[in-house]
């Protein structure tokens, strides 16, 4: 007789279930115990131990010593190499076959020389499939190798996943053995969890929820573990609730593979080259067994890496791109951070990934791919637009600590409920790579289509945002930047990387216009295309978005400083060989070429090399994007044009600078007591208050310590209180004048500035040198204005942007701590002050106080990050009328990129020369470089930009032999328009608002 049906209670009934298929309780008599069947340990098993990360071929060659179960490794980032043999018991044929490996660390195995899968506890990749059935011909021995990362999926952190890694961690294997593998146990496991989820999920008010439950519960009744012949009953009852079809206005997920990988992070780049490896051939496998199945991957350079290290993988992956289930993302070099890179290697990062997938897999990509970074730049749409994508996919804005944002987190939070009824679901192990199980397409394939879930469908990216764009007319918009209202401290953690990206940004532009300006001028010059996209993707990489914003390990840190130095010293290599090309048969006198490398011409001071190694200088006017001689030092300096500087020391020790421009007076300890714009007698300072004033705060974050810097620091502001009379004269005056003291800001750290004024200059600069030994502080320069203003103006990549000054709503209080790049302003009608920098990031305005953030003291992932010797410049510089008619979006580029004085090899050019010109000063022309695909190299590309967020016509004037002028876009792929009129060696481009142009520009064959 059949049991009476009993009373059902939600949580002994939910238990019960889960105790059924639970890996850790009752296994001996649960269904989990039965996954495997008979098992036998492996034939024999050795092992290789080595710092090195060596490739397959040497590895093997290598003396491996017998190894047993249980045996440990290590340390962190060192490789064991294990060689396993394998013999098949006969009894097997006919059964699917697995090899289980259990081990800490991040395995791959390799079969007859090639990575076949990855194997990683963290990322439920435990076992390998030999074969799904064992044939009587198929050879019973086989010998692979298992080759060990000492680390895991997200490093090797001690104590905590962000900590420092721990140097010393060692590593165990604590599985290695043969196993029949039950597909029938795993089929009626994936349902029951499935059944579990969906019963948790829904919730007890549900009634669908509860035929889930009482679904797996009568499941439970039937299955007995020890006799599989009552599987069938089980998996029937099972099918019978997913087959039970959803309505048509279900919602639809599309689901896609994917494996978010950071290409350094809490690991080293040369992990991530592995990492990359044991993720996609284990998604291969997947593809193979499962056609349906898709995975979309991003990030060109860690494509890059693959087709380097592992060819055969990177076919495997173009077979399958022709499938269409490997689908290459997101069209950049790598998923950078969407603050700190400028504008130019934005669209450096288009223009080297489209190219690249373009090559290697036959097209571009229609969608940027940005899922983890720290906010989103407004300028972004239009730079997408221009490199051909018009979708976009992230979902970092669900971090947000304040203000949700309307982005999809699951399918009852959907904010666009009615307006569209498509949603993405990716999954699949990420951050440290693991990427999709077969469990995970089991699980999808099972809810097709179950009533009362969403409808789910194996997609490409293409079908989610085509299904999209059916309704985008109901669809709502977002202007302006995606602010993330968390990890505000990437802004300024480890300030030297900071420093070495705004450098090298500026080197590689350097290089780029006076290879251009070579090569017009030069029949001989050969412009180095190929050593500056070596370059180039050097600081593209170290733009990822766990790099140049500090959040990753000292390892990481040191391997994005020595980049840095080979940009740096490769960089002022190749400006010399330009610099050789331009004076080339020039009669004048040798000696050195002043170069300007701003679209402006210049009047500024500069410190020239002199014999013996000393400095003089010497007040010299270059024009634009051009050379002028230098002044040799018997040359009689003209009469100053302007009026000199004069420096005064008052008897209470306060020293005063004055330009005839702008006096600056500093108290005893080089506080800012006032600052005066001369012409007017406007002073700056607001009454009662000093600038230069630094401060400290403490720097205790919630938790991720390196990224965030939290409202409440706010809270426990303390001004660092100078020395009275450590301030003295420097430079006396004439074309220069300065100040200078010393400052202890704790008993650990101190301050030296140089507070320096220049002759017809309108900012004051201070040259700022700090040695930093702190923990959780957070070191800032204020400056109190006499200026009111509902909101402050920040660069930003071509242009810039207002954000509030007050904290009337959540959306403006979580912006207590924002980004900028070269220059902040605060204006009120009339009058300002901007506060310039040459390599800071984070900054703030609220009420009347600017504020540029400095130093940093995070102690993890790097407990090292900041400690040490900063040297960094900030300027200040008070203007009449509004900063874009006052210059200060010049001064704060001629800040950032100093007048170059470049050793002539032979005679130096006699006469001052100008490349280009541009007749309005609300366009900047940012970028000269030659075109990628440039037929016989004499090819050109100008990026201009509109500064001041106006529409206005420009002529830009060149001295170059220009023979054809036409538009194109960021991929330097021509407009249909055809070629521009070109008159007198002039063109006329019309801008909008913050428009980006770029143009091509073909150069006249060179004279033989």
């Amino acid at each position: 007789m059949a049991a009476a049906p009993a009373v059902k209670h939600w949580r002994t009934t939910l238990e019960r279930v889960e105790k059924f298929v639970s890996p850790v309780y009752f296994t001996d008599c649960n269904l989990r115990g039965r996954l495997f069947g008979d098992s036998c340990p492996v034939a024999e098993l050795s092992s290789f131990l080595t710092p090195e990360r060596l490739p397959y071929q040497e590895a093997v060659q290598q003396d491996f010593r017998p190894a047993q179960v249980g045996d440990s490794f290590g340390p962190t980032w060192w490789t064991c190499w294990f060689r396993v043999e394998l013999t098949i018991p006969e009894a097997w044929v006919g059964q699917e076959v697995h090899l289980r490996w259990e081990s800490d660390g991040e395995g791959l195995v390799w079969r007859d020389g090639e990575p076949v899968q990855g194997l990683t506890k963290e990322g439920e990749k435990t076992s390998y499939v030999l074969t799904d059935r064992l044939g009587e011909e198929d050879p019973r021995s086989l010998t692979l190798y298992v080759e060990v990362a000492c680390n895991g999926l997200l490093g090797a952190g001690k104590g905590s996943m962000i900590a420092s890694p721990d140097p010393e961690k060692m590593f165990r294997v604590s599985r290695a053995e043969l196993a029949v593998f039950h597909q029938d146990v795993h089929k009626l496991l994936v349902d029951l969890e499935l059944l579990l989820g969906i019963a948790k999920g829904l919730g007890e008010d549900n009634q669908r929820s509860f035929q889930a439950l009482y679904t797996a519960n009568q499941m439970v009744n039937v299955c007995d573990p020890a006799q599989p012949e009552t599987f069938s009953v089980a998996q029937a009852l099972a099918s019978k609730f997913f087959g039970q079809r959803g309505g048509e206005s279900q919602h639809t997920i599309h689901a896609m593979g994917h494996c978010h990988i950071d290409t350094a992070w809490l690991w080293p780049f040369k992990e991530t080259v592995r990492k990359c490896a044991r993720s996609w051939v284990t998604v291969i496998q997947l593809m193979e067994r499962n056609p349906e199945f898709i995975f979309a991957c991003s990030q060109a350079q860690q494509l890059q890496w693959v087709k380097s290290h592992y060819p055969g993988l990177h076919a495997r992956l173009q077979e399958f791109a022709c499938r269409g289930q490997f689908v290459p993302v997101g069209g950049t070099w790598v998923e950078m951070d969407g603050n700190l890179p400028s504008g130019e290697a934005m669209v450096r990062q288009f223009l080297q990934g489209q190219n690249f997938f373009l090559q290697e897999f036959g097209k571009m990509c229609s969608e940027f791919w940005l899922p983890d970074t720290f906010g989103y730049s407004a300028q972004l749409p239009q730079i997408m637009r221009s490199c051909g994508i018009r979708r976009f996919l992230t979902q970092k804005l669900s971090w947000n600590l304040v203000n949700s944002f309307p982005v999809l987190k699951t399918v009852t939070k959907n904010r666009d409920k009615g307006r569209t009824n498509h949603s993405a679901f990716l999954f699949g192990f990420g951050d440290g790579g693991g990427g999709p199980t077969q469990t995970m397409v089991d699980r999808l394939k099972r809810l097709r289509d179950t009533d009362g879930l969403p409808r789910v469908q194996f997609s490409s990216p293409e079908r989610l945002f085509s299904a999209l764009e059916t309704h985008s007319g109901q669809l709502c918009t977002w202007v302006g930047e995606l602010f993330l209202e968390l990890h505000n401290g990437t802004y300024t953690t480890h300030a030297q990387i900071k420093k070495g990206n705004r450098e090298c940004e500026r080197i590689l532009h350097d290089v780029e216009l006076l290879s251009s300006l070579a090569l017009a001028r030069s029949a001989q010059f050969l412009y180095p295309a190929a050593q500056l996209q070596d370059l180039w993707r050097l600081l593209l990489l170290n733009q990822f978005h766990d790099v140049v914003t500090g959040s990753c390990i000292q390892l990481v840190a040191e391997e994005a400083m020595c980049h840095y130095e080979d940009i740096r010293s490769h960089g002022n290599t190749l400006l010399s060989a330009a610099a050789a090309a331009l004076c080339a048969g020039e009669p004048g006198p040798e000696g050195l070429l002043i170069v300007n490398t701003l679209p402006w011409k210049r009047t500024e001071v500069l410190a020239l090399p002199r014999p013996g190694g000393a400095h003089s200088l010497a007040l010299v006017t270059v024009p634009s994007m051009g050379y002028a001689p230098a002044p040799t030092p018997t040359s009689l300096q003209p009469p100053l044009p302007q009026q000199p500087v004069c420096v005064m020391q008052e008897t209470d020790g306060s020293v005063t600078l004055d330009n005839g421009i702008i006096r600056v007076r500093l108290d005893p300890i080089g506080r800012l007591t006032s600052l005066v714009l001369v012409a007017s007698g406007r002073e700056v300072i607001a009454e009662g208050t000093v600038g230069n004033q630094f401060v400290l705060f403490d720097d205790v974050p919630l938790y991720w310590d390196a990224w965030d810097v939290m409202d409440y620091h706010l809270e426990t502001r303390k001004p660092v209180l100078g020395q009275a009379g450590t301030l003295a004269v420097g430079t006396e005056g004439g074309v220069r004048g300065s100040a200078w003291f010393l400052l202890q800001i704790s008993p650990s750290s101190r301050l030296s500035q140089e507070v320096v004024l220049d002759v017809g200059c309108p900012y004051v600069r201070f040259h700022t040198e700090v040695h930093w030994h702190e923990a959780h502080k957070f070191l800032k320069v204020e400056f109190p204005a006499r200026v009111r203003s509902p909101q402050a103006t920040y660069e930003v990549q071509f242009g810039h942007l207002q954000r509030p000054t007050h904290y009337n709503t959540s959306w403006d209080w979580a912006r207590f701590e924002v980004w900028a790049h070269r220059w902040i302003d605060l204006s009120e009608h009339g009058f300002g002050l901007a506060l310039l920098n040459d390599c800071k990031y984070g900054a703030s305005v609220r009420g009347n106080v600017l504020s540029l953030s400095l130093l940093r003291a995070p102690k993890s992932p790097d407990a090292t990050a900041d400690m040490g010797r900063h040297e960094f410049t900030y300027a200040l510089m008070p203007h009449k009328g509004s900063f874009q008619d006052a210059g200060v979006i010049p001064a704060a580029y001629s800040l950032n990129f100093p007048l170059l004085a470049l050793p002539a090899p032979g005679p130096a050019p006699a006469a001052a020369w100008s490349a280009f010109s541009l007749s309005s000063p609300a366009v900047v022309l940012e970028t000269v470089k030659q075109a990628e695909a440039s037929p016989q190299g004499r090819t050109l590309v100008l990026r201009l930009y509109e500064a001041h967020g106006s529409h206005v016509d420009c002529w830009l004037h060149t001295s170059l032999p220009v023979q054809e002028a036409v538009l194109c876009d960021l991929l330097e792929r021509r407009d249909p328009s055809g070629p521009l009129p070109l008159r007198d060696a002039r063109l006329k481009l019309t801008f909008s608002p913050f428009q980006v142009q770029s143009l091509l520009l073909v150069l006249q064959p060179p004279p033989n």
